[in-house]
C-alpha cells in the first residue's frame, strides 16, 4: 500500500513537473512572439484560439476583449462585424463572414482586410500538421498609403512614366501619358521590354550609375508605336512593383528641346540669309584642313570673293532685291564647287571659299576665273535682270600662313589689292600687303590719338582775283605733324580717315580751327573748308557749322565750303536739304575740283553752287594742251553764264596764269602763288599785299612776296 502511495505521489510529482515545465515553455513562447513587429496567433484544428502575441492584440484592439484561450475565432468575427470593426462586410456580412472563413480553413494566397479605423492588415495563415492554423497580421496601412500615393502620381502624371522588371527587363505597367504619348494600348506596352521601344542603346537606362546631371545631359531615343523616334532624358529609381524588384522610368521628351538646339546651333554657325556657314563655322572647317594639311604635302587656297558695285543694287533696287541676290550667288557659287570644299558667307557682299587638295597655286587661279565667270552671268531678280561683277583675294596655305585666322587676313588684304587695282579680277597675297596693312593701322591709331590730342592743324593756300592781282580768301588745308615722321602727307591719311570714319571728327576740328583764325583776318578775306560726304551723313552738319560760326563770330558770308561731285551722286534729299540750309545761313557753297568723276550739267541745276573749282588736272602744262584749253574755256564761259565764280586749282607757271587769264578765269590758287602756311604766316602775307599787287601786273616784288 506504501508503494503504491509513493508511485502516486512521484507520478504527481512528475506531472506537476511537466506541467510546471509546459508552463514555462508556454511563457517562454509567449515573450518570443511578443517581441515580435508582426501579429501572431495560433488556433487549434477547431479554430479555437491557443495563443497570441500582444502586436496580434493591437491590431485588432477592437476585438481584444474577446480573445481568450478556447474562444472561437468565427465567434470573435461575427461579434466583430455586429460592431463594424469590418467596413468591408457592411451590407453582405454572412457573405463576407462565409468567405473569411473559407480562407481561414482552406489558407492560400494572402489577403489584405481592412479595418473600421481605417488600417489595411495583410493576412497569411498556414495550416499545421496536427490540423491546426498560425496565423500571420502585418499592418501595411503606411505601405498602402505610400502605394496609393505612388499611384495617384504615377497614372495622372504628365510625364510619360514606365515600370519595367528589374531581371529581364519587361514592361510591368505604364501610366495614361505613356499610353497616350507612344501611342501604345496597355496590353501591347505590358507585351513589350524596355529594349523594343530603345532605337539605338543597347543597355537599359539603370545599368550604369549616373548622377542627375549626367541623367540629364544623356539623350536617349525611343521608337513610337508609329516608328517615329522621340528624344529623352530618362531618370529612373528602383522601388518594389507587385512584389518585384523593379524599376521606376521618367521619360521625358526633349525632342522640340533638341530641335531648337540644333535650329539655336545652326544659326549661330550659319548666315541668316543664305544659310551658308558664317565666319565661325569657317574657322573651325578651315583649322581641320589645315590640320590634315600640315601631315601631307597638298597645298589649300583660301579665296575671299567680294561683289563689285553690290551697294548699287541695294540703292537702286531695294534691299529686297539685293537679298535676293545674296542668295542666287550664294548657290550659283556652290553648284562651282566640289562636295568637299567649304564655301561661308563672311559679311554683306563677301563670300569665303576653303579648297584643299591643291598641288600648286595655278588650281586657285583657274578656280577664281571659274567662279568669276559665274558670278558675272546675268540673275532674273523680280523681274529685273542684275549683272553684278566680283573681285577675289587669294591666300595659300602654307606659305601665306597656316592659321585660319592669318589666312583670312591675307585673302581679305588681297581683295583689296584687286579692288584697288582693277576691279573684276583676282590677286593673290603678296607679303608687302601685310606690311602695308599694318602701316595703315599705325597710321589710324596715330590719327586718332592726334585728333584727340588737337594735333592737327589747317595751313592756308591763298586764292588770288586774276583780274586785280589781290588774296581774296585761303582755302584752309589740313597738315599733320607727326612727333616722329615730321609733317605726314594728307594722301596718306585722309584716306584712312574716309575708310574709318575719323573724317567727322577731324573735319569738325578744321571747320572750328579755320572759322577761329579767319575771324581775325580782314573782313573782304573769306577761307574755304572742304567736307566729307561723310560729314553730311551724319546729319548734323548744319548745327556743326552754326556752333562754330558762333563761337569764332566769323560772319556767314566769309565761309565758303567745297564739296565734290561724289556727294551729289547719292541723290540724297537729306544733302540737298543740308546744303540749302548752309546757303540759307549766307555761307557760300563750292563745287571741287570741277570736271572728274562723273561730271553732269545736272548737278549745277540741283543746286545753285556760288563758285566753281576747275581742277588741276585740267590746269597742268594748259598753254601745250589744246584739249585741256578747250575744257576749261568750256567752264568758265559756263560759269559766266550761270553768274558763278570759277577758280583754278594747282596754278604752277606764269604761262598757266597766262592762259587762265585770257579765257577769263576769275581766280586762281597754286604753288605759283604761294605754298600752304600755317597761320602764324598769314597776317604777313596780307600785310604784303596792301601796297602790293599779285600776277601779271603785281612786278617781281609783289610775287616774291608771295611765292615760298
Amino acid at each position: 500500500m506504501a508503494a503504491e502511495i509513493g508511485e502516486i505521489a512521484r507520478m504527481r510529482a512528475e506531472a506537476e513537473a511537466a506541467v510546471a515545465e509546459a508552463r514555462k515553455s508556454h511563457e517562454r513562447l509567449r515573450e518570443a512572439i511578443d517581441i515580435l513587429p508582426q501579429g501572431i496567433v495560433f488556433l487549434d484544428a477547431d479554430g479555437r484560439y491557443i495563443l497570441w502575441n500582444k502586436k496580434y492584440s493591437e491590431i485588432y484592439s477592437r476585438s481584444s476583449d474577446l480573445f481568450q484561450p478556447g474562444a472561437r475565432l468565427q465567434d470573435t468575427i461575427r461579434i466583430g462585424v455586429e460592431r463594424g470593426d469590418y467596413p468591408e462586410a457592411i451590407g453582405r456580412e454572412e457573405e463576407w463572414v462565409a468567405e473569411r472563413l473559407a480562407r481561414l480553413y482552406q489558407p492560400g494566397e494572402r489577403h489584405e482586410q481592412l479595418l473600421a479605423d481605417g488600417r489595411c492588415i495583410l493576412i497569411e495563415e498556414r495550416l499545421t500538421e496536427d490540423g491546426g492554423i498560425i496565423g500571420l497580421r502585418v499592418d501595411i496601412t503606411e505601405l498602402k498609403q505610400r502605394e496609393a500615393s505612388f499611384r495617384l502620381l504615377f497614372d495622372s502624371n504628365p510625364i510619360p512614366m514606365i515600370v519595367c522588371a528589374l531581371d529581364n527587363e519587361r514592361i510591368l505597367g505604364v501610366n495614361d501619358a505613356a499610353v497616350a504619348h507612344y501611342g501604345y494600348s496597355r496590353a501591347d506596352f505590358e507585351k513589350l521590354t524596355i529594349r523594343r521601344v530603345q532605337a539605338f542603346e543597347s543597355e537599359p537606362p539603370w545599368v550604369v550609375d549616373r548622377s542627375s546631371d549626367e541623367q540629364a545631359a544623356r539623350t536617349w531615343k525611343h521608337v513610337r508605336a508609329d516608328g517615329t523616334l522621340i528624344d529623352l532624358a530618362i531618370y529612373s529609381r528602383h522601388l518594389v512593383y507587385g512584389d518585384q524588384p523593379a524599376v521606376l522610368l521618367a521619360l521625358m521628351d526633349i525632342t522640340e528641346r533638341k530641335r531648337a538646339e540644333a535650329r539655336l546651333t545652326f544659326m549661330a554657325q550659319h548666315d541668316g540669309l543664305t544659310g551658308l556657314p558664317n565666319r565661325n563655322l569657317l574657322r573651325q572647317r578651315m583649322d581641320e584642313i589645315l590640320l590634315h594639311a600640315r601631315r601631307s604635302s597638298d597645298k589649300a587656297a583660301v579665296l575671299i570673293l567680294g561683289l563689285d558695285n553690290f551697294k548699287a543694287v541695294n540703292d537702286t533696287l531695294g534691299h529686297g532685291i539685293g537679298d535676293k541676290l545674296l542668295r542666287a550667288v550664294a548657290k550659283r557659287l556652290r553648284s562651282m564647287l566640289r562636295e568637299e570644299d567649304t564655301l561661308a558667307r563672311l559679311n554683306s557682299d563677301e563670300f569665303a571659299v576653303v579648297q584643299s587638295g591643291l598641288a600648286r597655286p595655278e588650281d586657285a587661279v583657274l578656280l577664281a576665273r571659274r567662279l568669276l565667270e559665274a558670278i558675272g552671268e546675268p540673275y532674273l531678280l523680280g523681274g529685273h535682270s542684275v549683272v553684278v561683277g566680283a573681285s577675289i583675294g587669294i591666300a595659300m596655305a602654307p606659305g601665306d600662313g597656316d592659321e585660319s585666322e592669318k589666312l583670312l587676313k591675307h585673302a581679305d588684304m588681297a581683295l583689296s589689292r584687286a579692288k584697288n587695282d582693277s576691279r573684276g579680277t583676282f590677286s593673290f597675297f603678296e607679303a608687302g600687303m601685310d606690311a602695308r596693312a599694318q602701316a595703315r593701322r599705325k597710321i589710324e591709331a596715330d590719327l586718332r590719338e592726334a585728333i584727340e590730342n588737337d594735333v592737327l592743324r589747317p595751313h592756308y593756300q591763298p586764292v588770288i582775283d586774276l583780274s586785280a592781282g589781290r588774296i581774296t580768301g585761303f582755302e584752309a588745308l589740313v597738315r599733320w605733324p607727326h612727333p616722329e615722321r615730321g609733317m605726314i602727307s594728307p594722301a596718306e591719311f585722309i584716306p584712312v580717315a574716309e575708310e574709318t570714319g575719323l573724317i567727322n571728327g577731324l573735319g569738325g576740328l578744321m571747320l572750328r580751327r579755320a572759322c577761329m583764325d579767319a575771324a581775325l583776318w580782314p573782313e573782304d578775306v573769306r577761307v574755304a573748308v572742304n567736307l566729307s560726304p561723310a560729314q553730311f551723313r551724319t546729319g548734323n552738319l548744319l548745327s556743326i557749322v552754326i556752333d562754330a560760326l558762333k563761337q569764332s563770330g566769323l560772319p556767314a558770308r566769309r565761309l565758303e565750303l567745297e564739296i565734290t561731285e561724289t556727294l551729289l551722286l547719292e541723290k540724297s534729299g537729306q544733302v540737298l536739304a543740308t546744303l540749302h540750309g548752309l546757303r540759307a545761313l549766307g555761307v557760300r557753297i563750292s563745287m571741287d575740283d570741277f570736271g572728274t568723276g562723273y561730271s553732269s550739267l545736272s548737278y549745277l541745276r540741283s543746286f545753285p553752287f556760288d563758285k566753281i573749282k576747275i581742277d588741276q588736272s585740267f590746269v597742268r602744262d594748259l598753254a601745250a594742251n589744246r584739249d585741256a584749253q578747250a575744257i576749261v574755256r568750256a567752264i568758265i564761259s559756263l560759269g559766266v553764264g550761270l553768274g558763278v565764280t570759277i577758280t583754278a586749282e594747282g596754278v604752277e607757271t606764269e604761262a598757266e596764269l597766262g592762259c587762265l587769264r585770257a579765257e577769263g578765269c576769275h581766280e586762281g590758287q597754286g604753288f605759283l602763288f604761294s605754298r600752304p602756311r600755317p597761320n602764324s604766316e598769314i597776317a604777313g602775307l596780307l600785310s604784303a599785299q596792301s601796297g602790293t599787287d599779285v600776277g601779271g601786273n603785281a612786278g617781281t616784288v609783289g610775287k616774291a612776296s608771295l611765292v615760298a
